[in-house]
């Protein structure tokens, strides 16, 4: 069957609108085509991306040195199953280790995949390791908090939306606020096996915690025997300033969460990290994924990786990160409340609805998003140049004015 594809931008969201499930709500722009930290609409109009597919692109797009190396695998071989083994899998495993000096990693595809492993893992040492009863394990989540869209994960999300009409939910989760050291003392219990937090909550508007408390939830965790997770699919890999968000106050959690970055935006892949006491407790036969661990994934993601070392994108986030942050501080705008974040992941976090200010910055070459409705959220390609963070930010003025 030939199709002609209709070129002009208001004929593909038709088409969009048409034949696709309405689950989402994007800005009217078509993108054709991306290089580093712009992309190009179908028209040959040029915008900054002041988004990075939710810090996906954290090494921009189409990065030349991971796209070499997602077209040569590509040639070799792309997928063999778990069934058999294949020569990426282990050197990407080798990679993590000596990068994050976790003990052992499990890979899986997308984010939300990797977090319901690592609860399922969490509650399978919870009976093993810790000796709850079986059916009994209980996991400990954070108020605002965002991990994917899974019904198991939905289930315990404090957003309205994200849960209604989805239900029954999966029972075994109890919220605590974020941010509060001494509620979640309060509420481990003897089958606590486990808190998953994201140490930056992103989809929540970028809401950093206070000094000291991760710290403070860790040595709770410690104390009380209980897995201590980091969910950091957009919090780490250089995002917040160092290779993970948790780096800032000095702890090691039990289990780490990634995705996005690991796939330098070319091809989904996602992992859980953790010692071989806590990811030993899985046998052949627990937990799988047909497409987990293939070799193209894992030739992408060694590729992404050595990316954010030999750029050094965590330091590039950190330095590029407080300048922006000092200059949008320095705003003075009557729809402006606050501005908060970490690296180069900013929240302007305004009083009246932020959908309008960020199709005014598209119609001006600037594309970021709303969260959260009163709250636009900033997270370039960590490899913007100074030059065009300068630039994008200047919009951002001008527009908030």
């Amino acid at each position: 069957m030939q199709v002609t594809a209709p070129r002009s931008i208001a004929e593909l969201i038709e088409l969009e609108e048409q034949y696709g499930a309405h689950n989402y709500h994007p800005l009217n722009v078509v993108v054709e085509r991306a290089e580093g930290s712009w992309v190009w609409d179908v028209e040959g109009r040029r915008y900054l991306d002041f988004l990075a597919a939710y810090s996906a692109v954290n090494q921009g797009h189409c990065h030349p040195a991971i796209l070499a190396a997602m077209l040569a695998q590509a040639h070799r071989v792309t997928l063999t199953s778990r069934a058999f083994r294949n020569d990426q899998l282990p050197l990407l495993l080798e990679t993590l280790h000596r990068l994050t000096g976790f003990d052992m990693a499990l890979p899986m595809n997308s984010g939300v995949e990797a977090v319901e492993t690592a609860l399922k893992v969490a509650r399978k040492w919870g009976v093993v390791r810790k000796g709850i009863a079986d059916g009994q394990a209980e996991i400990l989540v954070c108020g605002g908090n965002f991990h994917g869209r899974t019904i198991a994960v939905v289930g315990f999300s404090s957003e309205a939306q994200y849960k209604a009409g989805f239900g029954p939910f999966a029972p075994g989760f109890r919220e605590v606020p974020f941010g509060d050291a001494g509620a979640l003392r309060a509420a481990i219990t003897e089958n606590t096996c486990a808190f998953l937090l994201e140490p930056v909550q992103g989809e929540a508007g970028i809401i950093v915690p206070s000094e000291g408390y991760l710290r403070e939830a860790a040595a709770i965790c410690a104390e009380r025997n209980v897995l201590l997770i980091a969910d950091e699919i957009q919090s780490g890999l250089g995002r917040t300033g160092k290779l993970f968000a948790f780096e800032h106050e000095g702890i090691q959690p039990d289990m780490v969460i990634l995705g996005k970055a690991l796939s330098g935006g070319f091809y989904p892949i996602s992992a859980v990290l953790a010692s071989r006491e806590i990811l030993g407790v899985l046998r052949p036969g627990d937990h799988g994924s047909t497409f987990g661990g293939n070799p193209l994934a894992c030739a992408v993601a060694r590729a992404a990786l050595q990316v954010i070392v030999d750029e050094r994108l965590p330091e590039r986030s950190a330095e590029l990160g407080a300048y922006a942050l000092q200059r949008l501080k320095a705003l003075r705008s009557e729809h402006v409340v606050d501005v908060r974040g970490r690296g180069l992941w900013l929240g302007i976090v305004l009083n009246v609805p932020a959908r309008s200010f960020c199709e005014r910055l598209q119609q001006r070459g600037v594309l970021c998003k709303e969260t959260h409705e009163n709250v636009i959220r900033l997270a370039p390609p960590l490899t913007i140049s100074r030059e065009d963070l300068e630039w994008g930010l200047g919009e951002i003025e001008a527009v908030l004015r």
